[in-house]
């Protein structure tokens, strides 16, 4: 049952408002995170913490991200409704409610079994287009390809290639890149051709580390 209550919706205000003083410009995005209840993909020991610009744990070793970070990834990519987005990393589903808010349609992939299967029974209490994957996210999904816009959410030792061989050309790829064990850079490629690709870097962010070529537990 999706228990929304006034207080909650006066608290997403204030992390929207807390989220525009970082520096997010794009209206559709704010929306979007002022529509989500973000407190039903916590756990109830995180429920007063929930619109705090804070990432919490979510299990399996994963987290929520911090809105903002959300709200930064969301905004490089440049949503536009009707698009088709690969998201690397279901985690809690909150970022992939963030995409279909915007009306995006959107395949997303998770490695951690628990995870996926907690994910999913919990997503169809929500109207969204969000289909779930389980496997590993460093193949992404070619059967579906190309994608308008793929986000990888979690910290990646570099940029999988089988990622970029997926992006149409005009599409951007979203992926934080391990400058170290505990920091990267926040990454936005662009397909310029069939052959050609445009980076830019985004400054430092903090993520849990992408996990091995290999789906488990």
């Amino acid at each position: 049952m999706l228990n929304d209550t006034y207080k909650h919706r006066g608290l997403r205000k204030k992390l929207v408002e807390t989220v525009r003083a970082k520096g997010i410009k794009d209206e559709a995005v704010l929306q979007a995170i002022n529509n989500i209840p973000r407190h039903l993909f916590l756990d109830s020991s995180f429920l007063e913490f929930a619109y705090q610009d804070q990432a919490f744990p979510i299990g399996s070793g994963q987290t929520i991200s911090q809105p903002y970070t959300v709200a930064f990834q969301t905004e490089l990519l440049e949503i536009k409704a009707g698009e088709t987005i690969l998201e690397v990393g279901t985690g809690s589903g909150y970022q992939a409610c963030v995409f279909a808010e915007m009306g995006a349609k959107v395949l997303s992939i998770e490695r951690q079994k628990r995870l996926f299967a907690k994910t999913k029974k919990f997503l169809k209490q929500f109207n969204y287009r969000i289909k779930l994957f389980y496997g590993d996210g460093y193949k992404g999904l070619p059967a579906f390809a190309p994608f308008d816009k793929i986000i990888v959410t979690a910290g990646a030792p570099f940029v999988p290639e089988e990622l970029l061989k997926q992006l149409k050309v005009g599409g951007r790829l979203v992926i934080p890149v391990d400058i170290d064990k505990n920091l990267q850079e926040m990454t936005c490629i662009r397909r310029v051709s069939e052959k050609d690709y445009e980076k830019r870097l985004h400054g430092k962010f903090r993520f849990v580390p992408m996990l091995g070529n290999k789906a488990n537990d």
